[in-house]
């Protein structure tokens, strides 16, 4: 997934989002009990974490491709045959 793309996600999920709290505003407001908002700072905890996890696995994931892209361009910088490595790569 592309920087571009996950921007865009990001940005309709903000969007509907804000067009839920939008469509909440007029509606009669309930106090929530102890219990209930426990609930809801715990629910917002897993998905701050699951957030969280999401962004650092794609970190790694950029991290790991950039250092293959380095050692491959080295390899090309040296001299070194990378044909064998792109055709193994492409067949995969």
């Amino acid at each position: 997934m592309s920087s571009d793309d996950h921007q865009d996600d990001a940005r309709t999920v903000g969007d509907r989002i804000a067009e839920i709290i939008r469509a909440n505003e007029n509606t009669p407001k309930k106090t929530l009990t102890d219990g209930e908002l426990l609930k809801l700072k715990a629910a917002a905890g897993r998905l701050d974490q699951l957030l969280s996890d999401s962004a650092n696995a794609e970190t790694e994931e950029l991290k790991t491709a950039v250092s293959k892209l380095d050692q491959l361009l080295k390899n090309i910088n040296a001299g070194k045959d990378v044909a064998p490595v792109l055709r193994l790569r492409k067949n995969k």
